[in-house]
């Protein structure tokens, strides 16, 4: 991935300030309580909780939710509809594990994702930053994909709803219409049936047209050191240089490129953790299996930024 992203020293070196980290303790699996000095993060921006359990956890922008580093995906064996009992025990065990952040979309198993995560929402819904998407680009489809999604997930609110794969400028211009999903988006807020409004693309570029046209309180972006469904990464500094300006809370996707990453050599601690040393909030991971939970959450809890060297070596190795 030479050269695909251009990272530049400034965003390690806010990257505390954009993402608020704060460190809880993880001795559970590792044994070691992580403090304020274990953090790349600036003093002011971290707060050492050495009583607590769990993950360590930044502020998703302007959301304020605060959310561990691993989150779970709504993809792989959690989108299954004929796998329910296998969707149900990765969902439990990771919100057993720390896990606060759950994001899936309308699309993911034709529905089955959505359903399988509401089977669980009917009696833990408190416990989860619930997150969705809508592809449709105009207000009526958002409306009633958004009434579908409610349904499924058996709750009557969504915390981060969030226009998907939004790709070209032409989608864009669709959602930002007098009639495009955005005014759909407004008014659901404005209902309370939805809480805060989000963008996911896999084009920095897009976001950032995205970001200066309307207030955004999340996006979503692909960011692995394969570039795996990347686009346009020439954009990605200026992307993190105005999500960081406008407080917008910045989530990881595809972090293993759905696993294909693996068969270049790259390990899943090197995927997490050369994406978390991005000014990202959390990064959403598909679990295949409910023992992947646990090798996330201590991927999560080891976490150590990354040099600038150890990032371009893992670069130069896929």
């Amino acid at each position: 991935m030479r050269g695909r992203i251009g990272r530049r020293d400034m965003l390690r070196k806010c990257l505390g300030a954009a993402a608020g980290i704060s460190l809880t303790r993880c001795g559970a699996l590792s044994g070691t309580t992580l403090l304020a000095e274990d953090s790349a993060a600036s003093p002011e921006s971290v707060t050492a909780a050495t009583e607590l359990d769990g993950m360590p956890v930044r502020t998703l922008g302007k959301t304020g939710h605060q959310v561990p580093l691993f989150s779970l995906g709504g993809e792989t064996t959690v989108e299954q509809r004929a796998r329910t009992d296998d969707a149900v025990a990765i969902i439990n065990k990771a919100l057993d594990s720390g896990v606060n952040f759950i994001d899936t979309s309308h699309i993911y198993g034709r529905g089955g994702s959505e359903e399988n995560i509401g089977d669980v929402m009917a009696d833990r819904r408190e416990e989860v930053f619930l997150a969705t998407k809508t592809g449709r680009r105009d207000y009526d489809g958002a409306m009633r994909e958004c009434e579908i999604s409610l349904r499924r997930l058996q709750t009557d609110y969504i915390d981060l709803y969030q226009h998907h794969h939004v790709n070209n400028n032409s989608a864009l211009n669709q959602i930002l219409a007098e009639d495009g999903a955005l005014k759909a988006f407004k008014q659901l807020r404005a209902e309370g049936v939805i809480r805060h409004i989000g963008i996911t693309s896999h084009s920095p570029r897009i976001m950032i047209d995205a970001l200066n046209s309307y207030d955004y309180e999340s996006a979503l972006i692909t960011l692995n050191p394969a570039g795996m469904s990347m686009m346009e990464t020439e954009y990605m500094d200026g992307f993190f240089q105005l999500a960081r300006a406008k407080d917008v809370g910045v989530i990881g996707m595809k972090v293993a490129g759905k696993g294909n990453i693996f068969q270049r050599g790259i390990t899943m601690p090197q995927a997490m953790s050369y994406t978390l040393s991005f000014p990202v909030a959390t990064v959403i991971v598909g679990v295949t299996h409910p023992e992947q939970i646990d090798e996330n959450v201590e991927i999560a809890c080891n976490f150590r930024q990354l040099e600038d060297a150890e990032i371009k070596a893992i670069e130069d190795s896929v």
